[in-house]
């Protein structure tokens, strides 16, 4: 079964934060990471780090969730982000993935 998936990026304990949907976060997670898009916002304000997911199995609920995420108050953002991670700890950074070699 194929998962979607809500994310936040951010470029600091916070910084700015974005938020995204995909049905393959590692590889987009990479993506925002090597700046594969280098006018996107991610790749303008170097949010590199992943700080938040939920996982859904149905692509419609994960884009439901991405909308009310983006009409939050900054403030519970920040929040959600803490409840599940206070130390704004890159969840990437445990994937076996190096960036460094893929430039």
């Amino acid at each position: 079964m194929n998962h979607w998936y809500v994310y936040i990026m951010t470029n600091k304990p916070n910084g700015v934060l974005y938020i995204g949907v995909t049905n393959n976060i590692e590889e987009r997670v990479k993506e925002h990471k090597l700046k594969i898009y280098p006018k996107s916002f991610t790749a303008k304000y170097n949010c590199n780090k992943l700080v938040y997911f939920e996982e859904f199995d149905k692509g419609s609920e994960a884009e439901k969730r991405e909308t009310q995420f983006k009409k939050w108050k900054r403030n519970w953002k920040i929040e959600l982000i803490e409840s599940m991670n206070p130390g704004w700890m890159d969840f990437s950074m445990n994937w076996n993935m190096n960036y460094n070699r893929l430039r």
